[in-house]
C-alpha cells in the first residue's frame, strides 16, 4: 500500500527535525595527536637543500619593479631587465626566521578571533569559483546573490572559522567593483574573520579603508588574509607581488601558495614538485619580511598531480596527500604556520567521487596539523564550481572531525562495569540508567546522514545525500539572522562603496 500524504510528511519531518550542524558553538579546532610525518628528517633536508640550490643557481622571476628594488636593497642578486632574482641561502633562512610561528586573526566579533599556528586548525570556506550550482537551478555563473548566500551559510555554521573571501565570483557586478561589493557584504552578513583578495595595490588599499570604518585602528593583530598564488613555475606576476607587498606593509597576512600541477607547472615527481614549491614559497615569505619584519605569513601548499589523459589538475589523490603532509613538515622546519586545502575534487556533482576525493584531501590536511584550511566546503569541478549541496556535505565531515579530536573519557563511570554486570549475558542496555543519562549527548549527532529504516526512508521521498543536503541549506538560510552592526558603520560603508565604484568604473585595477 502506498503511504498517505500525511505519512510522507511525517517521515520527512523525522528526517529534517533538527540541524545539529547549526547548533555547534564557535570553538577552536585542535588536533591533539602528533602530526603525521611521512618523510624522515633527512628527506626533508634533501628537499630543503635542493630548493635553496635552485634559488641560488636558477633564480626566480619577479615581475614587479618595487619587489625587485626591495630584493636588491636587501642585497639579493637582481637583474632588472630579465626580472630575475637569486637568493643566498644564509640570508634567506635568516630572513624567513623573522616571521612569527603563530598569530591571532581578528574578527569583527572579538569572540570569533582565530588563533593560527601550533596544533590549531582554522577552517575557511570555499573560494575562487566561477560558477555556483544547486539542485534547483543547476550550474550557472556566480552572482552577488550566491555570494551572500554562502556568506550566510558560513555565518550559520560554526565549523567555519574564517568566512568570506571570493566564495564565488560575482559576475553580475563589474570587475572594478567586485572587491567593494564583496567586502561590504562581508561586514553586513558575517562577524567572523575575513579572507579578502590581496591582488595588486588598489584592491588592498580599498579593503583597508573599509576596515578602518569598522575596526578603527588597524595596528596590532591582522584583520585580513589574502592568498598569494605563485605563477608557477618560478614566477611572481605583478598582481601577486603587488598584493603581497601591500598586505605585508599594512601588517596583514599573506598566504603564500605556489599552485603546481605536477607534470605541467612543475616536475612530474612529487619530490621535484615539492622542491620547486618550497623555493617559490620561501621567496614570497622572505619578501614579506623585507617589507615588514615580523609580519604574519603562512606557508601554503597547492601541489597536486596532473591527469595525463586530460591535462587537468587531479585532486583528492594519494600523491596530493603526500604533498600536503610533506609540505606541512617543511613549514614546521621553518617554524611557520601552514595552509592546505580541504575539499578538493574533480567531480561535477556532489556524488561518491566528490566524497572520496574530498576525503582524500581532508584527512591529510587534518593529520598534518594544517593551521589554515582553505576550500573547506563547497568545492566541485576542480574548483570551477561552488555547490550548495556539497557545502553541507563537507560541513558535516568537518563537524565529525571536531567530535573525533575531542577524544573519549576513560574512567570508572565510562568503563561501566556495574552496568555490564547488571545487564548480564543476553540482555540489552537501552533501559539502563547509564544509557538514559547519556543517550542524547554520547554520540555524534549527524545533520546529514540517513539512518532511517527503508520503509520510512521511502515514505519520505527516497532522498539521497544531495537531496537531504539541499533541504538543509535551504533551512539554514531560512533561519539566518544578520549579526549586529552599528548603523553608522553600515551607512559609512555603503557611502564609501558607492563613491569608489564611480571612481573605479572601467579601470584596470592592476595597472
Amino acid at each position: 500500500m502506498e503511504p498517505s500524504r500525511a505519512e510522507r510528511r511525517a517521515a520527512r519531518r523525522q528526517q529534517r527535525s533538527e540541524i545539529p550542524l547549526a547548533k555547534l558553538p564557535f570553538q577552536e579546532l585542535r588536533n591533539p595527536f602528533p602530526p603525521l610525518e611521512i618523510l624522515p628528517p633527512e628527506g626533508i633536508e634533501k628537499i630543503h637543500n635542493a630548493s635553496l640550490d635552485l634559488l641560488e643557481t636558477t633564480g626566480i622571476c619577479v615581475m614587479d619593479e618595487e619587489a625587485l628594488s626591495l630584493f636588491e636593497k636587501a642585497e639579493a642578486r637582481v637583474d632588472h631587465q630579465s626580472q630575475m632574482v637569486w637568493l643566498d641561502r644564509g640570508w634567506l633562512m635568516e630572513t624567513v626566521a623573522q616571521a612569527p610561528a603563530s598569530f591571532t586573526w581578528r574578527a569583527r566579533n572579538p569572540e570569533r578571533n582565530v588563533r593560527i599556528g601550533g596544533n590549531n586548525i582554522a577552517l575557511a570556506a570555499n573560494g575562487g569559483m566561477a560558477y555556483a550550482s544547486n539542485l534547483d537551478v543547476g550550474r550557472r555563473r556566480g552572482t552577488l546573490e550566491d555570494y551572500e548566500a554562502f556568506l550566510k551559510l558560513g555565518q550559520m555554521c560554526n565549523v567555519i572559522h574564517i568566512n568570506a573571501g571570493e566564495l564565488v565570483a560575482i559576475q553580475d557586478v563589474p570587475s572594478s567593483a567586485r572587491h567593494l561589493r564583496r567586502l561590504l557584504a562581508n561586514f553586513l552578513y558575517t562577524d567572523k574573520a575575513v579572507l579578502e583578495a590581496a591582488h595588486g595595490r588598489i584592491i588592498p588599499q580599498d579593503c583597508l579603508e573599509m576596515a578602518k570604518i569598522v575596526f578603527g585602528d588597524l595596528s596590532g593583530d591582522p584583520i585580513f588574509g589574502g592568498v598569494i598564488n605563485v605563477s608557477s613555475p618560478l614566477r611572481y606576476d605583478g598582481r601577486m607581488a603587488g598584493g603581497l607587498i601591500s598586505y605585508a606593509r599594512a601588517g596583514q597576512v599573506a598566504i603564500v601558495t605556489p599552485f603546481i600541477s605536477a607534470g605541467a607547472m612543475g616536475p612530474i615527481t612529487v619530490a621535484g614538485a615539492l622542491t620547486q614549491q618550497n623555493a617559490e614559497a620561501l621567496t614570497g615569505i622572505a619578501l614579506t619580511q623585507i617589507v615588514n619584519p615580523g609580519v604574519p605569513v603562512i606557508y601554503g601548499n597547492f601541489t597536486t598531480p596532473t591527469d595525463m589523459k586530460s591535462g587537468a589538475p587531479a585532486f583528492g589523490t594519494p600523491e596530493a596527500a603526500w604533498a600536503t603532509l610533506v609540505s606541512a613538515q617543511l613549514a614546521r622546519r621553518y617554524n611557520l604556520p601552514f595552509r592546505g586545502s580541504g575539499s578538493l575534487n574533480n567531480s561535477k556533482v556532489p556524488d561518491a567521487q566528490a566524497a572520496w576525493e574530498s576525503h582524500w584531501s581532508l584527512w591529510p590536511v587534518m593529520f598534518a596539523h594544517t593551521n589554515f584550511v582553505l576550500h573547506s566546503v563547497g568545492w566541485l569541478e576542480g574548483g570551477l564550481t561552488a555547490s550548495y549541496e556539497k557545502w553541507i556535505i563537507d560541513a558535516e565531515n568537518l563537524a565529525m572531525f571536531f567530535h573525533f579530536f575531542k577524544g573519549f573519557e576513560i574512567s570508572d563511570e565510562t568503563l561501566a562495569l556495574d552496568m555490564i554486570a547488571e545487564v548480564g549475558p543476553g540482555g540489552h542496555h537501552f533501559g539502563t540508567s547509564h544509557t538514559q543519562a547519556r543517550y542524547a549527548t554520547e554520540f555524534y549527532q549527524t545533520t546529514l546522514a540517513d539512518r532511517l529504516g527503508y520503509e520510512t526512508w521511502a515514505a519520505a521521498g527516497s532522498w539521497d545525500t544531495a537531496k537531504r543536503a539541499h533541504a538543509i541549506w535551504k533551512d539554514l538560510l531560512a533561519q539566518y539572522e544578520p549579526p549586529p552592526l552599528d548603523p553608522i558603520f553600515k551607512e559609512a560603508l555603503i557611502e564609501f562603496v558607492e563613491k569608489r565604484e564611480k571612481e573605479l568604473e572601467g579601470k584596470n585595477l592592476y595597472d
